[in-house]
């Protein structure tokens, strides 16, 4: 094997082989200084450098990072590409939030020039994040689509995405129709769909923007086209809940109007489902549906308390997810976070072992991408990210203070952002470095 065939990265190493159990530990590897090998992008090896170096590997072809944290690359279930300008705008519940910032914003993706430099901001920042996949919806306008994907190709992402489909209840430069969507979706899949590493998800915005005609549209194409995913909103605000109701009269509750629809199944992604009922917890874990959690989105558009434990405990998939720009951070640091305090008010508790599980192989599998990423198994692909513990003087200060690795990642997610990402990677090429602070931040596709 010849040198050039392999790169080698030596570090504290950290990855799950299957849900943890935080009492024996079961399902989590670590290692305090390993060694993990990358062979034409995919995962070659990983072990402690004890037993690489006693297998007669030169460390020496490390490189050497002893106080960093290496972990698969961070995986968000839900997120808004073009919403990353409205981010922290003031003062809104869900439906007023929508009108005032999120609709004007969209109206400038009609532009493809604007969508596709919206679109490279958008997954540099994602980068420098640590964030390497993620299922993101674009616009209504089919060129914000083809942007989106174009600028993801170019960096080589695994990524999921689609066009907004949406024909009422939205400004008029915002709606298309039934069989525009349907056209124009069909034209996305061929393109793009199982293209190297995207996949594309139907994307009707949420039930009150889709005509009964549209949603069956989205039914017709999920059943006409295997492996696409579908990513829409349920159950997220009580206000949206009553709307929903009015406009489907004769659904038995929220979730019910998309399955009549054919829209359930296990690649599909619901955001939020704060507010939930018992039948619909039961048709989720029925039909493999999953629940993207927003908490900081939650908590920011004061829509509710995510009952995790209520969810999990009925089988429904729970992934993470940020939900930029309702939600107010990229980073699933701050995230997991947040989602700890939303578990702290119902007497619920986030282990950070089960916390990092969610934000890398616990999302790939709620996104059916776990034969692709989500660990460090031998064949994977080499998407990871490189994390300083100790990224500001008091994390430096805490993580001294840690006496072992749930402590030093609970302190990790607590107090840890963005700022931790010293380096992330996609198939093993390095795409995003963070620089020192006489430096300029760098990106290279």
């Amino acid at each position: 094997m010849r040198h050039s065939d392999v790169q080698a990265f030596r570090a504290k190493i950290l990855h799950f082989t299957d849900r943890p159990d935080p009492t024996t530990g079961q399902g989590v590897e670590y290692f305090d200084d390993g060694v993990l090998l990358v062979e034409h992008g995919r995962i070659k090896a990983l072990a402690s450098a004890a037993a690489m170096a006693g297998q007669g590997f030169d460390l020496q072809q490390c490189r050497h990072s002893p106080e960093q944290l290496i972990m698969p690359g961070f995986i968000d279930s839900h997120i808004h590409y073009p919403q990353t300008a409205v981010i922290a705008s003031y003062g809104e519940q869900l439906l007023d939030w929508l009108n005032h910032y999120t609709f004007p914003a969209e109206q400038q993706f009609a532009d493809a020039e604007f969508a596709a430099l919206a679109a490279q901001q958008f997954l540099n920042i994602l980068l420098a994040n640590g964030t390497t996949s993620a299922l993101v919806y674009t616009s209504v306008f089919a060129q914000s689509t083809q942007a989106f994907f174009q600028q993801a190709e170019a960096y080589n992402l695994r990524m999921i995405a689609g066009k907004v489909m949406m024909d009422r209840h939205a400004p008029a430069a915002l709606l298309d129709t039934a069989e525009s969507s349907e056209r124009e979706c069909r034209a996305l899949i061929e393109d793009w769909h199982n293209r190297g590493r995207l996949h594309y998800a139907l994307t009707p915005r949420f039930a009150p923007t889709s005509t009964p005609q549209q949603l069956a549209v989205t039914g017709k194409l999920y059943r006409d086209y295997p492996g696409l995913y579908l990513q829409t909103h349920l159950s997220e605000n009580r206000a949206e809940i009553a709307w929903v109701k009015s406009l489907f009269p004769e659904a038995s509750d929220y979730l019910d109007v998309y399955d009549r629809f054919g829209l359930l199944g296990r690649r599909s992604v619901f955001g939020h489902g704060i507010h939930v009922r018992e039948r619909e917890i039961h048709r989720l874990a029925q039909t493999g549906s999953g629940i993207a959690f927003c908490p900081t989105s939650n908590l920011f558009l004061g829509s509710g308390l995510l009952d995790l434990a209520r969810l999990e405990s009925a089988g429904v998939a729970v992934s993470m997810a940020t939900d930029v720009g309702g939600g107010t951070s990229f980073s699933l640091l701050r995230t997991l976070a947040e989602a700890y305090k939303v578990l702290q008010m119902q007497q619920q508790n986030l282990h950070p072992l089960t916390a990092f599980y969610m934000a890398t192989l616990g999302n790939a599998r709620a996104l059916d991408l776990d034969t692709h990423l989500g660990n460090f198994a031998p064949g994977k692909e080499a998407d990871f990210v490189v994390l300083d513990l100790g990224a500001t003087p008091l994390q430096a200060l805490r993580q001294a203070s840690t006496r072992n690795l749930t402590e030093q990642l609970f302190a990790l997610m607590t107090l840890g952002d963005e700022h931790n990402v010293a380096r992330t990677y996609i198939m093993g090429k390095q795409v995003f470095r963070r620089a020192s602070r006489k430096e300029d931040q760098q990106w290279t596709h």
